[in-house]
């Protein structure tokens, strides 16, 4: 044998047996790759494996510099800090770990940027469609089955088997209606059994860098999004960092000794939101809201570690880069810690000026959105969710007295926006997946369906609408939280009723969903509701009347709460309105007379465009 084939040979087998010493010791490396190009050149990269830590780390790479490695607790865990510059090419960086003489190198790949088709952010000229991958449509049946673990539609609280594949094919029914954004609840992976948690929703996350593989890969929520792109379209990804899955793989080889609040146990978080933004609570109310587990199944992170703070934000931003997402709806925003959260919002917003993060919060929504003006401290957080809007709805729309619904539920809200730093910047929404849906069963009358709808669609903000309700969709929560999120019909292979076809859906299913269609349709070419200003009198004789205007753009809202019709002297809104003497009534396409008064039916919702 050639001689230098022979110490080639035997050069090969060394790095073989060199390689096999680590390869099964080595089991993670989060995030998986990363991007040249960043505006932010701090990378932490965690690696996970037996006693990585003890192994001695190099490599060179021209535009890269390690800043720092951190051991913890857990020897199995190394984080590495790297500056990589601007003229840091794409290629693969290759980490040498050294111990005991036997040597491993592991190849981490640095991306060359994509142009952005993401990241696009969303705003009052949005309506965001909100929809829960398990129940909206089954698109691969291949991925129904994990574990051994079966789907069944008969169990409100088992997994049904929508997935990404089933959204892919109804984009042109949602872009037909009128949608310009689809929000889906979270699509991480959620690795639980339902025998020990409902995990059908996807909030127990079990991987932050993989989706759901019962949704489909990563690759396949890569191509939803493009798709959705090529509709025109947006999408705004759930995201949860306040908490993980019991089932996370580091569950089982923790990192730290301080990765989770209460370590040792499930401790109950007091649910108490008021206590982060009350001036006058002691600390150990703050921390019992924002350290105590949500649920037992779910750990609380503790955001104050700043290995893991930088670990989430860096997740956050790697699916933005990755998957093209355009926004982000950030679960139990309130639970997590404040300083963390300000952070996470701000590095966000650094890199993608334009992108946006709507918050979950139910109560003190002033003072969590950012340049508050009741909260001296900076959230850095645009949009937050009107939580208030959508209780003083539920109230006004089902609360029907006998002579009809106070709609000055709804104006004592709005008028209240001086508490805002950016009253615009709010999702408006009439119901979720966490809240009784706002159709109810057996309803045969769309009137208040109709005003509800015309309402939260024309006021101030970013409207959201639940999947289903174009349908007519109902379910209440004291029946089952499984109850508010059921299957879309029509979404499943054997489904005997298909409601994303015109002959699927009844006449009243066909009115309902007329309406909604004709009224996004139309919002999204009017600017006066898209991006003007709210001018709103105070309810008279029941009848809430305001005014959206953008330069020339005007259009006039009169909802009458009564149930008799009411005569409006329309020259009482000329200051705003200047007097025109006819508009465009956008629903009927009826031409009305706005010169003296103006008859407005029984339970009836106005939308006229002012000539």
């Amino acid at each position: 044998m050639n001689h230098f084939i022979k110490n080639s040979l035997i050069t090969l087998l060394l790095i073989y047996i060199s390689h096999s010493a680590f390869a099964s010791e080595i089991y993670r490396v989060e995030p998986p790759f990363w991007w040249t190009g960043m505006k932010n050149s701090e990378l932490q990269i965690m690696f996970y494996g037996d006693k990585i830590a003890d192994a001695e780390l190099q490599f060179m790479y021209d535009g890269i510099e390690l800043k720092k490695t951190v051991k913890v607790d857990n020897p199995n865990y190394l984080f590495v800090y790297l500056n990589i510059s601007e003229n840091a090419k794409a290629g693969e960086i290759n980490f040498k770990f050294t111990e005991n003489r036997k040597t491993f190198v592991y190849k981490y790949e640095l991306r060359k940027r994509e142009k952005m088709t993401g990241a696009q952010g969303f705003g009052t000229a949005d309506v965001l469609y909100l929809i829960m991958p398990d129940r909206f449509a089954n698109g691969d049946a291949s991925n129904d089955v994990w574990d051994d673990e079966p789907i069944n539609r008969n169990d409100q609280y088992a997994r049904h088997g929508g997935d990404f594949a089933g959204i892919s094919k109804h984009l042109d029914y949602l872009n037909d209606l009128g949608i310009t954004t689809i929000w889906l609840n979270p699509v991480m992976e959620n690795k639980m059994h339902h025998g020990n948690y409902q995990s059908y929703h996807g909030y127990a996350v079990t991987d932050f860098y993989k989706t759901e593989p019962r949704l489909g890969s990563n690759e396949n929520y890569r191509f939803l999004i493009e798709e959705i792109h090529k509709k025109g379209m947006k999408t705004v990804m759930d995201m949860i960092y306040n908490h993980c899955g019991s089932l996370h793989w580091w569950m089982k080889d923790l990192p730290c000794k301080d990765w989770l609040n209460h370590q040792d146990g499930f401790v109950p978080t007091s649910h108490n939101s008021f206590a982060v933004a009350d001036i006058h609570a002691p600390q150990s109310e703050i921390d019992a809201m924002t350290k105590g587990w949500f649920v037992e199944s779910m750990p609380d992170m503790n955001q104050q570690n700043p290995l893991l703070a930088d670990y989430l934000i860096q997740n956050s931003i790697w699916w933005i880069e990755y998957a093209q997402i355009d926004g982000i709806r950030h679960d139990t925003h309130t639970y997590a810690d404040f300083d963390f959260l300000a952070e996470w919002c701000k590095r966000v917003h650094d890199e993608y000026p334009n992108f946006n993060i709507v918050g979950e919060s139910w109560f003190t929504l002033p003072w969590w959105q950012r340049n508050s003006k009741v909260n001296q401290k900076q959230t850095n957080l645009k949009t937050i969710m009107d939580f208030d809007l959508m209780n003083a709805c539920a109230e006004t729309f089902t609360s029907e007295t006998d002579t009809g619904y106070d709609l000055y539920k709804l104006y004592r809200v709005i008028a209240q926006d001086y508490l805002y730093a950016d009253p615009d910047n709010i999702l408006v929404f009439l119901d979720n997946h966490d809240l009784s849906r706002f159709v109810k069963k057996n309803e045969t009358d769309l009137h208040r369906y109709k005003q509800a709808l015309a309402f939260i669609l024309t006021t101030r903000g970013i409207p959201q609408i639940y999947y289903g309700t174009e349908i007519l969709m109902h379910g209440e929560k004291h029946e089952g939280d499984g109850l508010l999120r059921k299957d879309f019909p029509g979404g499943w292979a054997n489904d005997k009723i298909n409601a994303f076809t015109r002959n699927g859906r009844t006449d009243l299913q066909n009115e309902a969903w007329n309406y909604l269609q004709k009224l996004l349709q139309w919002r999204k070419k009017n600017k006066a509701i898209c991006e003007g200003k709210l001018i709103h009198y105070t309810p008279d004789s029941n009848c809430y009347v305001y005014l959206r205007i953008k330069n020339d753009s005007k259009v006039l809202i009169i909802i009458n709460g009564t149930n008799k019709e009411q005569t409006l002297q329309m020259n009482k809104y000329g200051e705003i309105t200047e007097n025109p003497k006819s508009g465009k009534e956008i629903i009927s396409e009826q031409i009305l007379d706005l010169t003296g008064t103006l008859n407005i039916p029984a339970k009836e919702a106005y939308i006229i465009e002012l000539d």
